[in-house]
Order: C-alpha cells, then sequence, then structure tokens
C-alpha cells in the first residue's frame, strides 16, 4: 500500500552528519537591489508576500521543494512548508506545536516521521457537496515518531515565513542557520532543512511526502503523512 510504504533510500542515516550547517549573511544596511533601484528589504518582502499570494498555485505534482523551519532557541516552532517551485509561495504551511530542538533531537536518530490526521467534517444539508482538499484542512492532531506532540495549525505565509523562503530559495538540499533580521525586529536565529519530496497521494483522504536522497546519498528518513479520518 503506497501510503505504508518504507522508501528505500528516501533519507539517509548519516543525514545531518552530511548536511552542511551554513550561516547565510544578511545584507547590513537591510536594502537589497532591484532592476537598479534599492528597495527596502521589508517593503519588498511585504509586496511579495502579497503578490504571491495572489498568484498560489491550486495543487502540487508528484515532485515538491519542501522546507522544514524554525527558531533555533527560545521555543521557536517547526513550520513545513511545500511548494510547487522553488519560487512559488508555499501551497502548504503547516505550524506544528513541536520545538525546533525537538526535532533536531529526532533528526539525529536517522528517522522521523510526522503524521498529521484531522477529523472529516459532516457537510451541512443542502451545501456543496465538493469536498475540501486534504491539505487545506485547517486544524491537524500532530504525532512524530509515533508520540503525539500537541496540534499543527495550517497558516497563510506572512511576511517573517516568506523572508526565511526568499532567503534559502538557492538552496535546493541542504541545512543551515539564517541569523535573526534585525530590520524586521526578529530575534534569534532560524533553523532549517530544505530538500525535494516526493509526493504519493493514496486517496482523497491520505498523502504522503517522501524526502528525496540526492544520489542515493545517506542521510535521515524523513516522511510526512497527512490523513484524514
Amino acid at each position: 500500500m503506497a501510503m505504508e510504504r518504507i522508501r528505500h533510500g528516501s533519507l539517509s542515516s548519516a543525514s545531518v552528519r552530511r548536511f552542511r550547517w551554513v550561516l547565510v549573511k544578511a545584507a547590513g544596511d537591510g536594502k537589497r537591489k532591484e532592476e537598479g533601484k534599492v528597495v527596502p528589504a521589508d517593503v519588498s518582502s511585504w509586496f511579495r508576500a502579497a503578490v504571491a499570494g495572489w498568484l498560489r498555485p491550486s495543487g502540487l505534482g508528484p515532485r515538491v521543494t519542501g522546507t522544514l523551519f524554525g527558531r533555533r532557541r527560545g521555543g521557536g516552532h517547526v513550520h513545513v512548508a511545500f511548494q510547487a517551485d522553488p519560487r512559488a509561495c508555499p501551497a502548504v504551511l503547516i505550524e506544528l506545536a513541536t520545538p525546533t530542538s525537538t526535532l533536531v533531537r529526532e533528526m539525529a536518530s536517522g528517522l522521523v516521521r510526522i503524521a498529521l490526521e484531522c477529523d472529516r467534517r459532516r457537510r451541512p444539508s443542502g451545501g456543496s457537496k465538493k469536498q475540501q482538499q486534504l491539505v487545506e484542512e485547517p486544524l491537524w492532531r500532530a504525532y512524530c515518531n509515533g508520540k503525539r506532540c500537541g496540534y499543527a495549525v495550517r497558516r497563510e505565509c506572512g511576511p517573517s515565513d516568506w523572508r526565511v523562503l526568499r532567503a534559502v530559495e538557492p538552496v535546493s538540499t541542504g541545512a543551515g542557520v539564517l541569523p535573526a533580521s534585525s530590520s524586521a525586529g526578529e530575534a534569534g536565529e532560524t533553523m532549517y532543512l530544505r530538500a525535494k519530496f516526493e509526493r504519493v497521494v493514496g486517496s482523497r483522504d491520505s498523502e504522503a511526502f517522501y524526502m528525496m536522497n540526492p544520489d542515493n546519498d545517506t542521510g535521515p528518513e524523513l516522511s510526512i503523512y497527512f490523513l484524514r479520518l
């Protein structure tokens, strides 16, 4: 069964050890050039996030770009974003109650399986028969390696999320640390893990995302399941 299979080589056991944790430097003046003009970074981020939201893709294909990120310290929560294209606004953005430090410890074990479950809601009588897409459900029960870890909520991509995704846009596969943005008033560094994922649709009520290993390299095995019960 597609949703229950274990992907051999999708994540390696020496995973995080082989990822290079990189500190990405931000521009000191908080500005960047765009088409010959100097645009404040925070204004540009707001504008890009708004435009990307209008152009949000309607669906995901069998190969997507996945990014897990969260504040390194201070109890920051893990965010999971899936993009149809590395430059597109995420089609899926989920915030888990799991602290970033907890996920890092789980990744060190070489095997991480995150399951997100929600209940099938009754349609109101006389309402539309079209069921909401699975990844658009607003609230989930979250499990990490079989252990309950609170709830997860679906979010819209805000300016702070968009800043992270723009910063890691050139990264196809890897992990690293982003410094805090003083211009945006952010406190603390942000850790991220970015890779290509294979998307497998079992039914309208089950989807799975399997992290893919480049060049059959060894690394942690990471799978994320969406289930509607």
